[in-house]
This record gives structure tokens, C-alpha cells and sequence, in this order.
């Protein structure tokens, strides 16, 4: 959705040079209507990006050793250490590491020098912890990594199964057009496939809460009904595939009963299921990371891919198995080779297309050209490091600190390495902490070249503010590289359009319809053409010129038979494993799920600075099932920890009846920048899929203790002095837990003690003596609370034993730094509490929405002409919905149709 914005600066070019140093921007941020993809609507993050423009927590100048320094100093110390590295170990002991949120032109010059000069395949992507096991699904029946359909499949099928895809909240944009549609037509049946029931099944006319890990069971069982039943294609089967006994075989034994069985289902709920899919012939499955981040994740893709090929139903409307990616540009880092055992342009590791790259790159023959053999995947390069291997890596636009499994081991060996580089826009990662050289990196907003979407759509992101201090484009900071290493002929780009045009080229070079990927039409992109591209969808070529909407219409794969491939899937229920922690006193034993909340991103290095978007869940959180809750004595909000042999994470508890008992949710979002422990993938042991490589996040055994807090604090105060007070509490030993917020004008922390601070010696010694302040003190029933300030508030701290007791915290930061009046007491009154912010986007609580509800609102559409909540970008609907259903459960059947 990036990618798609426009956006509307109020200064004139050089006001808004000016404007860089300052806290904030002045940009207002809105869909672009004429898009296809998104038609203008906007999810909350986008919507909300204007907010992220802001100079704190940006890397600004590059730096040496902690230390800032020029450009020169810093890239020269980059290639020393790169190419001492090479000279000694040899090309296989440097790396990159790269990231969905580079651009398509940024992707293509990294790939470029590390696999076809550097020589050395090691260049792998985070990617790779999302979509690598449908890259092999796909590269295994179609014979390339293509997504056959498009968006407008969503709206156009009949039956619409969403498997390991919480879209509500994770594609919320597409999940407007599922609602849209299925209000247009209300014969459209939707399928959720997923152990939990999580907000896309209010939209369900069926969920099936199958057991974690048995998605390839339940499709191989949906292919041995289509067959027994007779509902099988037999022409498109005969005429376009091969293959199909083998997978037939493979099925034999999951008939209804065992598959109910084997995936913890009722009988009549797969019945169901699969009675619809054999009755609807346009049939979307759109699938996600509850598919692909399993060690049968490829299995798992293909299974779904082929009950589709024994229908039939792959390059017609409505009719395709959809994998859906999460990052803004996967699929133009998979179009470059930025996976380690893919080549550019949807190449191979084979002497024919190595020596095409050769030819089209033309690579010195003074050394191993292109790289020979696939490099490392991203958890298999990591291990890399940690042994030595790797001497030299360079990591861009990405976390890997925080969102690699074995996470506590992965920073381990980042500590380990001779060199570790990072470039990035923000200076407070995880692994940008870790890095001997640090590079600024522009970001969204000031970046420029293209973005490729899951539905092969190419689109223009067009920079439109200056970088800020002396930050570069990632493609820049390559190039810089690759000249210093004496490759500066190959890398003399001047701008993203010159790498665009070279990739287009190759991807059309010595290419006679045996590569899917081809937009060789556009090679001859004039600069005035190319920064008018509009969004098109690949191949782009001669017979294509205007792209092409969906694949394999005509039948044709790129197998060498040009048939596509069944996969036989020997599927069978997961073991996970069981063992525990010895250092931990074990209370329960649970399994833990870990996937996105609903308004954050990633590690949330960007979204972190947009304060609303911290509204709807601002710390980590371990969602339970509220039968658990009650047999363990655990209240909502309280402190929890879960531990394995792995690590531990701290989260509160939140009552989730849409879990199974014994199983737990909790997010992805959270690091050490952010919070204490709050790296939920320290948990995740590398347990990987043998063909892609991708790492199970889903299935991981974990104990679960409730940790006792004698203290809760909140403490707001400048940014400047957050780190000092975490570290003197943590020094004291009193400090169980801590997660921040910031907000404009500060730095909001929240505190789980031990015991009790003696806060007027502690920040005496903390904050400078040139901090003008004094205390005013004062006690109400809602706990102490203690001020420090001059003429304006700058700091506020609040203490209570109970943490539901603290004052509304939103209030609380819009006072800071505001004037104080000469009576402090009545203007310090706790504020009330609106409640959990429910609508980000319109700011909407939960108070004011059970206010609505019982003054007669009993719909989303009167909720939303009274409150304005859901009309934003419409991810709070299913929430608002279950508020209403709570509320009034004489509604649920209305609701419910």
C-alpha cells in the first residue's frame, strides 16, 4: 500500500529542505483512487505514515565504531574489510541479507555484485521467513515462481477459502473487497481455514479450527474426495498436467472420516467444505503464513495447488490458488534473485543460464564469475556466522535480531562477526546496535524506483521529500561498494531508471518463452516514461504490451513438459516438541502461535513512531483462552512469561475465545528497542521446511508463568533520558518489566517493579543538573502521583500497586509540556479512561463504543454514523461486531448473516 499513496506536502521544495531537522513534517497522506490495487483506500498504517516522517530515531550520518564519520571513512572501511575478507577466505565468506522493503532497482544491484562479481550466491532475503515455501510450491507445479491470478479473482469467485490468513487484519484492503463482493452477492460462500478463530471469520460462512500443521492433511483429503467423487477435470488433467496418479496415490488413505479425524474437525464441518468446493468452479484459495511458516509449509502449498490443477481451476476468473505476501516488495526481490538459491530474472543455478548472466552482466574472466552453486539460506547463513564462516555481512533495510527464530542465539553471532554492516533509515534496531558500521538509508518517502505486489503488479514509488542529514539510497550505497571493489563500469548507474531498464533487459535476453518473468517492453523506458510508469502487471512484452492479468489461461507452464505438475504430498499430523526449560519452574505447558497484530509492522522501527498506531495494542501481549485463564487463576493484563529451552518472553495476558485451550497467540512486533524480552522469537527453535528453507513460527512448545509485580509506573519525560532510567532501575535489581511508547512531545515508559523506588534520589541522579525542576507531590485515591517541573510539565510519574488504578495515559501525554497553570491539583485530576482504542483510525474507545451500543446502536453501520469508527480503513469492523454480539448476544443471529 506504499507504493500506492499520494501525498500532498504543504511547504514548497525548498521550505520542506528547511522542514527536515524538525520533530515533524507537515504531509497529509491519501490512497491514489486510480490505482487498481487498492482503488484508494488506505489501511490504517498508510493512512498513517505522514506521521512516521520525523528526524527522531533516524540514523542520519554514517557511523564507525558508534562513532559518526564521512561517507569516504565509512565505505572505505566496508570494502577493506570485504575484500581482506575475500582475499583470505575466499568469495563464500561475505554475504548480504537483504529486505522486502528495499526497492525492485535496489534489490537488482546487490544481487548483482554479490552473485555475479563478488561471485558468491550468498544473498538471501527476510523473505525467506514469509514466502519462500510458496516460491518452492510454486517452482514445483508451474515450474516458475508465479501467482497465476489477481485481485479481481477475489471479487469474481464464487467460493473464496482463506487458509492461514487472518486478512481482516493483515490485508485489510483486500479484505474490504471480500466484504464488498460478498455484500453484492450474497451466494458467495468463504471458507476460514485457521486453528483460530481471528477476525476474517465474522466474514466466514464456515471456520474450520483444524489442528496446527495439518493443512496439507485436510487438502490431501479434499483431492481424494474430488477424485472418488467424480468432480475431477479429467480433459484439463489429461491435456495440461502430469503427475496425477502419484498424487492420487499419495491421498488414497484420507477419506472425510480419517481427515476429520487427523485435523480435529467435525465430520460434517469438512463435509460441508468439501461438498462446496466440488459445486463451485470459480474458486479462490488464498493463503498465507499460517500455511507457509510450517516445516510442511511447501507441502502445504502444494496440496492446495493441487486440488486446483484436478479441477481445473488455475487461469480463469475467479478460479486460482492465490499465495498472498505481506511485504511491499517480495515479489520484485524474488524478480532480481534475491532469494540464495535463485538467480536474476528468474534464472537458475544451471551452466545455461550462468552463462547467460555472464554474457548479459559481462563479468571479468579474471575470477569465478557468477556465482556456481545456490548460497545460504537466511537461517543456515546466520548459523554461518555464528561458526565463522562468514566473515563479512552486510545487512540491509531488515531486523534479523529480532525476526529470526533462536533469536537470543542470532545476536549472538551478529556479536560474533569480524564485520557486520547495516543500512537502514532508523538508528534504533536491534541489529543496527550490534553493527561495526552503521549506513543511513533513505526511506519510504524520500526512496525512488518501482515495487512489485502479489498480484505481479509493478508500480512507480516516487520520492518526494529530500533525504535528511546524509542519508543515500540503499542502490547508491551498493554501487559505492562495488566501485571501491573495482567493478565500477557495471555499477555506473545514475539514476533508478538505469537499473530498471538494464533489468527489464535482462529479463527479456536470450528469453524465448521459456522464463515467466519477462518485461522486456519496458528496456526502452525513456526517464520521462519511466517516471510516469503506471502499475502493470508482468509479463510486459511485445504480445503483452499492456501486461497481463492472469497466467496459464492458455494453458502453458514453464516445466520443460509445459505441463504443470501434480505433487504427490506424503502428509502426515506434527510432533512438536515437547521439550522444556530446566530453569524455569513450569505452571503449563502450552503451544505458542506468533504472527502481526493489527496496526503494526515488522519490528515496528517505523510504524513505532506513529503514536495511534500504538493505540490499539501498545505492549506485547500473550493471548490465552479464557478456559486456561480460569484453571491458572490469570487475569486480563497480567504479567506473564513464557520460557523453553530456547529463551523467554514477557507479555499481559488478553482474553482470546477464539484460541483453543492450550494454545497461545502473541505478536511478532516487539524487540529490545521497545521493551524487555519482548523478542517472541527467541522462543522459536530453527526448526526449517527441507525444501525452502523457511522456519516453523507456528508450533512451538512453551511453559507459561504468571510473574508477581508488587509496583506498576508510569513515567513520562523526555526521550533523551529513557535509556538512563532503564538502565539505573534495572541496576537497583527492581525492575521486572518495561515497554515504551512515544508519543510527540516525549517518551512515555511503563514499569513493573519489585518493589518500591525511592524516585526522588533515582532521578536526582539521572537527570542533568541543568534540568530546571522541582517536585510537586501529591496523593488521591488513584495512587501517588509526583510532577517535576519548571514553567512546563516535563516529567510526570504515577505509582500504584494495581496497574488498572494509573490514570489514562493518553491524557496524560497530551498535557506534556503544556503551560502549567499556578494551581496544579485539580489540572493533574485523573483523567478518565476512554478505554481500549477500538478505531485507530477515528480514535474511537471501547467506552464510547458500549455507550453507542447501549443507546441503540446495534449495527457497524449505526456505530459508524454515531462514532465515525469503521469508516476509516474498516480493520476495527469485526471487533466492533464482536462488541455488539458481547453486548446484546440476542443480535448474534442477525449479525451472523
Amino acid at each position: 500500500m506504499v507504493a500506492t499513496s499520494t501525498v500532498a506536502a504543504s511547504a514548497t521544495p525548498s521550505a520542506q529542505a528547511a522542514q527536515v531537522s524538525e520533530p515533524r513534517i507537515d504531509v497529509s497522506v491519501s490512497g491514489d483512487s486510480i490505482h487498481p490495487a487498492n482503488r484508494g483506500n488506505l489501511c490504517v498504517k498508510g493512512s498513517a505514515l505522514a506521521e512516521t516522517l520525523v528526524t527522531q530515531g533516524r540514523l542520519l550520518r554514517p557511523r564507525l565504531h558508534g562513532v559518526d564519520c564521512d561517507w569516504d571513512t565509512a565505505m572505505d572501511a566496508v570494502a577493506h574489510g570485504f575484500r581482506e575478507a575475500i582475499a583470505r577466505h575466499g568469495p563464500d565468506s561475505v554475504a548480504f541479507y537483504l529486505s522486502g522493503q528495499l526497492l525492485t532497482e535496489d534489490y537488482y544491484v546487490a544481487n548483482k555484485l554479490m552473485k555475479g562479481f563478488i561471485g558468491s550466491a550468498n544473498v538471501d532475503t527476510n523473505s525467506r521467513l514469509c514466502m519462500s515455501s510458496a516460491v518452492a510450491a510454486h517452482k514445483r507445479a508451474f515450474g516458475a515462481d508465479t501467482v497465476p491470478g489477481c485481485y479481481a479473482d477475489l471479487e469474481e469467485a464464487r467460493l473464496l477459502v482463506l487458509v492461514g490468513s487472518n486478512a481482516a487484519w493483515t490485508h485489510p484492503i483486500l479484505f474490504q473487497r471480500m466484504q464488498a463482493a460478498r455484500a453484492a452477492d450474497p451466494g458467495k460462500k468463504i471458507v476460514v481455514i485457521d486453528p483460530r478463530r481471528n477476525a476474517t471469520c465474522q466474514l466466514a460462512d464456515l471456520h474450520l479450527a483444524l489442528k496446527p500443521g495439518t493443512d496439507a492433511l485436510l487438502f490431501n483429503g479434499l483431492l481424494h474426495y474430488l477424485h472418488s467423487h467424480g468432480h475431477t477435470d479429467a480433459a484439463f488433467i489429461g491435456a495440461h498436467t502430469e503427475h496425477a496418479a502419484a498424487a492420487l496415490a499419495a491421498a488414497q488413505a484420507m477419506t472425510p472420516e480419517q481427515t476429520a479425524r487427523e485435523c480435529g474437525l467435525d465430520p460434517a464441518d469438512l463435509l460441508r467444505f468439501y461438498q462446496w468446493f466440488a459445486a463451485h468452479p470459480q474458486t479462490v484459495s488464498f493463503y498465507s503464513q499460517g500455511v507457509n511458516q510450517s516445516v510442511r509449509g511447501t507441502d502445504g502449498n502444494n496440496a492446495i495447488i493441487n486440488c486446483h490443477l484436478a479441477t481445473g481451476r488455475i487461469g480463469k476468473p475467479g478460479a486460482a490458488p492465490f499465495s498472498i505476501t505481506g511485504q511491499p516488495n517480495a515479489m520484485g526481490g524474488r524478480e532480481v534473485g534475491g532469494l540464495a538459491n535463485q538467480l536474476a530474472a528468474h534464472m537458475e543455478f544451471n551452466s545455461a543460464h550462468i552463462a547467460l548472466l555472464e554474457k548479459f552482466w559481462r563479468t571479468p574472466n579474471t575470477q569465478p564469475n557468477v556465482a556456481p552453486a545456490p548460497g545460504l539460506k537466511a537461517v543456515e547463513l546466520f548459523e554461518a556466522v555464528e561458526r565463522g564462516q562468514i566473515k563479512a555481512l552486510w545487512v540491509m533495510a531488515t531486523n534479523p535480531a529480532v525476526s529470526l527464530p533462536q533469536s537470543d542465539r542470532i545476536r549472538r553471532a551478529l556479536q560474533k562477526c569480524e564485520l557486520l554492516v547495516v543500512s537502514d533509515c532508523s538508528a534504533e534496531s536491534d541489529t543496527l546496535q550490534l553493527a561495526d558500521i552503521a549506513l543511513p538509508a533513505t526511506g519510504w518517502s524520500e526512496k525512488d524506483g518501482t515495487v512489485t505486489n502479489s498480484e505481479r503488479r509493478i508500480s512507480r514509488q516516487r520520492g518526494f521529500l529530500p533525504a535528511p542529514g546524509d542519508a543515500r539510497h540503499d542502490w547508491q550505497i551498493v554501487c559505492d561498494l562495488a566501485q571501491r571493489l573495482g567493478y565500477g563500469e557495471a555499477f555506473d548507474y545514475q539514476s533508478p531508471r538505469d537499473i530498471f531498464v538494464e533489468h527489464a533487459a535482462l529479463s527479456g535476453f536470450e528469453n524465448h518463452g521459456e522464463r515467466a518473468f519477462d518485461i522486456s517492453a519496458l528496456a526502452r523506458l525513456s526517464a520521462r516514461e519511466y517516471d510516469q510508469l503506471g502499475p502493470l502487471q508482468w509479463p510486459v512484452t511485445e504480445k503483452y504490451p499492456g501486461g497481463r492479468k492472469r497466467l496459464y489461461d492458455d494453458g502453458h507452464f514453464y516445466t520443460e513438459s509445459g505441463r504443470a505438475r501434480f505433487v504427490p504430498v506424503q502428509a502426515s499430523a506434527p510432533q512438536p516438541d515437547t521439550a522444556q526449560p530446566s530453569t524455569l519452574q513450569q505452571s503449563a505447558g502450552f503451544l505458542l502461535n506468533t504472527g502481526r497484530s493489527r496496526d503494526q509492522w515488522h519490528t515496528m522501527t517505523r510504524t513505532g513512531q506513529a503514536r495511534r498506531l500504538q493505540d490499539h495494542q501498545e505492549a506485547a501481549e500473550i493471548h490465552m483462552h479464557p478456559g486456561d485463564m480460569q484453571r491458572l487463576a490469570i487475569s486480563d493484563g497480567q504479567l506473564l512469561r513464557l520460557g523453553n529451552a530456547e529463551g523467554m518472553f514477557l507479555g499481559f495476558a488478553r482474553t482470546d475465545t477464539g484460541l483453543q485451550p492450550g494454545h497461545l497467540f502473541a505478536p511478532i512486533h516487539w524487540s529490545d528497542s521497545n521493551c524487555l524480552a519482548g523478542r517472541v522469537d527467541a522462543l522459536v527453535p530453527a526448526l526449517l521446511d527441507p525444501i525452502s528453507g523457511q522456519p516453523q513460527f507456528k508450533q512451538t512448545a512453551v511453559s507459561l508463568q504468571a510473574v508477581a509485580v508488587q509496583r506498576w509506573a508510569t513515567l513520562l519525560l523526555p526521550h533523551a533520558y529513557a535509556g538512563a532510567i532503564i538502565s539505573a532501575l534495572g541496576k537497583r535489581g527492581v525492575l521486572q518489566h518495561w515497554y515504551r511508547v512515544q508519543f510527540d512531545a516525549g517518551m512515555r515508559l511503563e514499569l513493573a517493579l519489585s518493589g518500591g523506588v525511592d524516585w526522588k534520589a533515582l532521578l536526582g541522579t539521572v537527570l542533568p543538573q541543568a534540568f530546571d525542576w522541582h517536585w510537586r507531590a501529591m496523593h488521591a485515591v488513584r495512587g501517588q502521583r509526583l510532577v517535576a517541573s519548571d514553567h512546563a510539565l516535563q516529567l510526570q510519574l504515577f505509582e500504584h500497586a494495581e496497574r488498572a488504578q494509573l490514570p489514562d495515559r493518553r491524557t496524560l501525554e497530551q498535557r506534556f509540556s503544556a503551560d502549567l497553570p499556578g494551581h496544579t491539583g485539580a489540572w493533574l485530576v485523573a483523567p478518565a479512561d476512554p478505554g481500549r482504542i477500538l478505531c485507530s483510525c477515528l480514535q474511537v474507545g471501547e467506552r464510547a463504543v458500549r455507550e453507542a451500543i447501549g443507546n441503540g446502536c446495534d449495527t457497524v453501520e449505526a456505530l459508524g454514523e454515531s462514532l465515525r469508527c469503521g469508516t476509516g480503513c474498516g480493520s476495527c469492523k469485526p471487533e466492533l461486531t464482536e462488541l455488539i454480539m458481547a453486548t446484546q448476544p440476542e443480535l448474534i443471529p442477525a449479525l451472523q448473516e
